[in-house]
């Protein structure tokens, strides 16, 4: 899952929960995330933070026994136990969130699955699914909290048949199950099945009418749907096919099947049998698939409410623990299952919220105001107190969130509060747009002011127009359409114009220097998160100061100087932030290059509206998910350069070094390159240095002072500050300081350095060389990435070896070449560590030397069977006496086998004219050539000519010269047909 799609649909979540806050206007404090999900949240799901279920105690029917008597039933009818995927789909592009159980088994269903992974194999599968449906075309977040069947977060059990039995089993299996063995009232159950389309050409499934007629479904209870209810469709295009849904009734007593598929709390659909047949195709057009494949889902938290005989899901033991919870935290009244009017002070609908979010771990922290308004509790650790309640539910069935609990908590901990900063200022600025409106007695937002909460703030348009709803006032679309389409036209001026950024000169320092009020800019800052306000100073553009931003025409760059900032100018081989400068509602600067002039701290960009003017107070926003990276990456770089000095010796120095976001640069001094295992050693330390979790610590100490550290390290001929702030990972620098010359210290990574750092170097998580190579003489570079980046690669680099596994174990033949020859181009371009690298190479090496033994073998045999053929058949006491021969040898399309042979006619045989022929149907290949004798020539024969005879039947070109001639046809079919046209051109000739 990609960072910014994560981000948008935190949003949505935040718009939901938004919905319903109503507090009074705060004095705001400032923040560097927007309402999106910081990265440090998205990563918990990257990381395989993935969602949860399993809980304990309860009723008979326990939501545990609920599941576990699903996947036991499905496994004594011979389905695999399949474990749920990751609600992130690494490998599809086209979901943000795994919403269905289908996800991982598309490749089946659209016939791309790998031929040697287990998936090929697999012909009745269970399991139940972790989904999340928040945002994008499946979107119950709207819905969550106010009814009680709807979640951003569930579980869907499910049962799956790949080509094996279809709707006459599935039909049977749902019916006894549910009816049979979880013992549910069959007068409470109704289905559905597809009623037809004529305008599709699709004939109502009557069979499946038929066979829930056949397991004893009343004929009042089997109802037909539309194509919106009973066809499903994977996409435009694809495997598609009718269904039929069965839907609960928890009142009974009654004939409930008008309510069916009616959004009614009380007569709910439970499970929907897909039934895979057709394939879309391009042109819309239905096609029969050649394998019939059933799909089935069924909702885990609707069935263990109605097996509960509770009313809500809410009131199940799915959710009752983290209720139990939330209480025990706030001290709230307990929860009382209220829903819409009847719950007057928002209290249940809170707890349902807050219930299910949690579930939905990423977005947990978007849910914040919840707990202030409703509970009224202090932000900071609200939701890091559920967690170990939610791993204690659900670790059991998916343990991959015991492993990963504290980490969560310490991010909730950290973010939780980051967002009610930012929630406070967003929460100002619409109600200072509100108010404008009211005084000017309009009854809707500006569309541009609309605009701006959603690309300050990040609120969405959807959350706007709730809280406008509440102020009885609307939203003009056409306004907001406006302003965003103004502000991606500005964007792109932006992006010409900013091919010379703006810089100062001496000239203009000079300029500074003498202006009073116009002091260095202190950046302190910049080591801490968190937005800070800061007073305007001086404003640059075309060589001139200005007064006001309003002087500077629209869409130039432009320069701030401020009094304190928090931005990093780029600097010591670090990169600079990126960000925005704002006055809430009424300026803003997008900042893109942040440098460093003799003190001051110059911030250039372009406004994206309003203006600025000298001694404004504004707010520093730098851009978080581009510094947390970077943070990662300049802690590696101290950690690789304290390996490769424990690998290399004393005698390594640091020649330079870039920190970026996507990766690091390190330059070394070293006389020769690194070995594989002294690369492995450099990495292998860096990685054990990252798993202690070491604290980093820096402080600033006198320059003197901080030169005797023992094992500090600093680059030869860099001038430093002073006092000079020394990094340490690891050890306290007031234990450091105590004894300066303690040997002790060449142990730990000690470093000059004004760049930013994480707090611990578990944050890293990971350090991965990528490669290893000489930029000068005696100079070595390193080229390395951490954190989520060097996870991916770690993940590229197994699959390609997976693959390499599968290379190894084809048999040989044309398709392990193929397969060859584009392993090994991918593997030139691929970019992994440069370890594994080495390691892949070697595995190829030996399995391409395979390949091209076989190849070399295989050349040698239809060589000789070539030659066999031509004299076996002129040695043969019946052929005596004959001189032509057209003929197709018993190999493969190979054209030197071709050659080789026609050579020795040519050499040994001048006397035959040959005309043969070598087809491979599977590659869509003919080699064929031919031989003329001399006798034949002077009859007026020639080999170009008999060739180009061939050719014509059979496509491509032939070529030659003299008595012989080769070519290469693309149609083996027509062989036949290019051997009669051959002899045809024989007998014109007296033999």
């Amino acid at each position: 899952m990609r960072v910014p799609e994560l981000s948008r649909v935190g949003g949505l979540v935040l718009s939901h929960s938004f919905s319903l806050f109503r507090s009074n206007p705060r004095n705001f404090s400032h923040h560097q995330f927007s309402l999106t999900p910081p990265r440090s949240v998205t990563t918990i799901l990257i990381k395989g933070f993935r969602t949860m279920s399993r809980l304990e105690g309860g009723p008979e029917w326990t939501a545990p026994y609920v599941r576990e008597t699903f996947l036991d039933y499905f496994q004594k009818k011979g389905h695999t136990f399949v474990p749920s995927s990751s609600v992130v789909p690494l490998s599809d592009p086209t979901l943000l969130f795994t919403n269905a159980g289908m996800n991982q088994y598309k490749s089946i269903f659209l016939g791309t699955v790998d031929p040697q992974s287990d998936f090929a194999q697999l012909k009745r599968a269970v399991n139940s699914q972790k989904c999340i449906r928040a945002g994008g075309k499946h979107n119950d977040l709207d819905d969550v909290g106010k009814d009680s069947y709807h979640h951003t977060f569930f579980e869907m059990l499910g049962n799956w048949s790949f080509g094996d039995y279809f709707k006459e089993e599935a039909i049977k299996y749902s019916w006894e199950l549910l009816t049979t063995v979880y013992g549910l009232e069959p007068e409470r159950l109704y289905v559905t099945y597809f009623e037809g389309d004529v305008a599709g050409g699709l004939e109502p499934d009557l069979e499946a009418k038929d066979l829930w007629r056949a397991v004893g479904v009343p004929e009042d209870h089997i109802l037909p749907g539309n194509m919106k209810d009973n066809f499903w469709e994977m996409g435009d295009q694809g495997p598609c096919g009718p269904c039929s849904e069965v839907h609960y009734d928890r009142i009974g007593g009654r004939n409930a099947s008008y309510l069916v598929n009616q959004d009614d709390p009380n007569v709910i659909e439970i499970w929907n049998n897909v039934f895979i047949q057709y394939n879309r195709e391009p042109d819309r057009s239905l096609r029969p698939l050649p394998n019939k494949h059933v799909d089935t889902g069924m909702g885990f938290e609707r069935l263990v409410s109605i097996l509960q005989n509770k009313s809500s899901n809410y009131d199940t033991d799915v959710f009752t623990p983290l209720f139990q919870k939330i209480q025990e935290i706030t001290g709230a009244c307990e929860y009382r299952g209220r829903f819409g009017a009847d719950d007057s002070d928002g209290i249940d609908t809170a707890y349902r919220v807050i219930a299910d979010h949690v579930r939905t771990l990423t977005f947990a922290i978007s849910d914040a105001r919840f707990a202030r308004k409703y509970f009224e509790v202090e932000i900071g650790s609200f939701f890091s107190k559920l967690v170990p309640a939610l791993v204690d539910q659900m670790g059991d069935m998916f343990p991959e969130i015991k492993k990963k609990q504290q980490d969560v908590i310490e991010i909730l901990n950290e973010e939780e509060i980051s967002f009610a900063k930012t929630l406070d200022r967003g929460e100002r600025q619409f109600e200072h747009y509100a108010q404008q409106a009211k005084l000017k007695s309009l009854n809707k937002l500006h569309g541009a002011d609309v605009w701006r909460l959603y690309d300050t703030f990040g609120f969405p348009v959807d959350l706007t127009r709730i809280m406008a709803e509440e102020r009885q006032l609307s939203i003009d679309d056409a306004e907001f359409e406006e302003a965003r389409l103004k502000a991606k036209e500005a964007s792109k001026g932006q992006k010409k114009a900013a091919v010379d950024t703006v810089k100062l000169d001496v000239h203009d320092l000079g300029k500074l220097e003498k202006m009073n009020d116009v002091r260095k800019t202190d950046d302190a800052a910049k080591f801490e998160k968190g937005n800070i306000t800061a007073q305007i100073k001086a404003i640059y553009h075309g060589k001139l100061f200005h007064t006001s931003t309003a002087d500077i025409p629209e869409g130039e760059q432009l320069g701030i100087i401020l009094d304190r900032t928090n931005f990093y100018a780029e600097q010591g081989g670090q990169e600079n932030d990126t960000g925005r400068i704002i006055i809430d509602g009424q300026a803003e600067l997008e900042v893109g290059d942040v440098q460093l002039y003799a003190g001051y701290v110059l911030h250039t960009g372009f406004m994206k509206y309003g203006s600025f003017s000298l001694d404004d107070t504004v707010i520093c926003e730098y851009d978080e998910l581009r510094r947390w990276p970077i943070r990662n990456n300049h802690t590696g770089t101290h950690i690789l350069n304290f390996a490769l000095r424990e690998v290399l010796g004393d005698g390594v120095e640091q020649k330079g070094s870039l920190v970026a976001p996507e990766k690091l640069r390190f330059d070394f001094s070293s006389k020769a390159g690194l070995s594989e295992q002294e690369l492995a050693e450099v990495e292998a330390k860096s990685v054990e240095y990252i798993r202690q979790n070491c604290a980093v610590y820096s402080r600033e100490v006198p320059l003197a002072t901080a030169r005797e550290i023992m094992g500090v390290r600093a680059v030869f001929g860099e001038t430093y500050p002073d006092p000079v702030r020394v990094v340490s990972v690891g050890v306290e620098l007031d234990e450091i300081m105590k004894d300066v010359h303690n040997p002790r210290w060449k142990e730990v990574s000690l470093e000059f350095c004004g760049g930013t750092h994480v707090q611990k170097t578990g944050d890293i998580k990971e350090l991965v060389i990528l490669e290893e190579s000489g930029i000068a003489k005696g100079i070595r570079r390193i080229i390395a990435v951490t954190g989520e980046e060097a996870i991916e690669v770690q993940r590229v680099a197994k699959e390609f070896g997976e693959r390499l596994n599968r290379l190894d174990a084809l048999k040989l033949g044309p398709e392990k070449e193929q397969e060859a020859k584009q392993i090994q181009t991918e593997l030139n371009q691929l970019t992994i560590s440069a370890i594994e690298k080495a390691k892949l190479r070697q595995h190829f090496t030996k399995i391409n030397k395979e390949v091209i033994d076989g190849q070399k073998a295989q050349q040698k045999l239809e060589s000789k069977k070539a030659l066999d053929t031509i004299v076996s058949y002129f040695s043969n006491s019946e052929n005596e006496g004959k001189s032509s021969l057209v003929v197709q040898l018993p190999i493969s399309a190979n054209s030197k086998a071709v050659s080789e042979a026609l050579n020795h006619v040519k050499s040994k045989m001048q006397d035959k004219s040959v005309y043969i022929f070598a087809a491979d149907p599977a590659q869509g290949r003919v080699a064929h050539g031919c031989h003329v004798s001399q006798t034949l020539v002077e009859q007026g024969a020639s080999a170009s000519e008999w060739a180009g005879v061939v050719s014509s039947m059979i496509g491509g070109k032939a070529g030659g010269k003299g008595s012989t001639s080769i070519g290469n046809g693309i149609n083996p079919d027509k062989v036949d047909d290019a051997i009669a046209q051959a002899t045809d051109y024989l007998n014109r000739f007296k033999l």
